[in-house]
């Protein structure tokens, strides 16, 4: 399940239509929906991707209810799908703040502090893909 999701994500940052149909190699309909597209981050930066070696790191989260995860920020791009919950996410630097939820895909601000917090009754699941220079981090924590 995990793969097709991922596969249904980075073909949606590739299409600009609303719905698609293609087929499979069997002749089969395939019904592509995507779910984003755009150029900008969650505070309206530019997106832009490291410049040698990129890696692309895929990872899962599971946030309990109430959690705030502490004051951090990425050099690299991410982006991240929104399986289940609901997750405010507020940029410390200007007070911004943006919910998703189950659906949503979030483009996450680059170099900016920001804290997320599940303000939801159940977990937040999200899968997060990472652009970085080949064996950096994607996440600083504010000291």
């Amino acid at each position: 399940m995990r793969k097709v999701l991922i596969a249904v994500l980075l073909a949606a940052a590739a299409l600009y239509a609303n719905c698609a149909l293609a087929l499979d190699s069997s002749g089969t309909p395939v019904v592509v929906t995507p779910l984003a597209s755009r150029t900008t981050t969650a505070s309206g930066q530019p997106i832009t991707l490291p410049q040698k070696n990129v890696q692309v790191l895929v990872s899962t989260y599971d946030i309990r209810p109430g959690a705030t995860l502490p004051v951090h920020r990425h050099p690299f791009p991410r982006y991240a799908y929104v399986e289940a919950g609901t997750l405010k996410v507020t940029n410390v630097e200007t007070g911004n703040s943006n919910v998703y939820k189950t659906g949503d895909f979030i483009i996450e601000m680059i170099g900016q502090w920001h804290q997320a917090t599940n303000i939801g009754d159940g977990p937040v699941k999200l899968l997060v893909i990472d652009q970085v220079e080949e064996g950096a981090k994607n996440t600083e924590l504010r000291q």
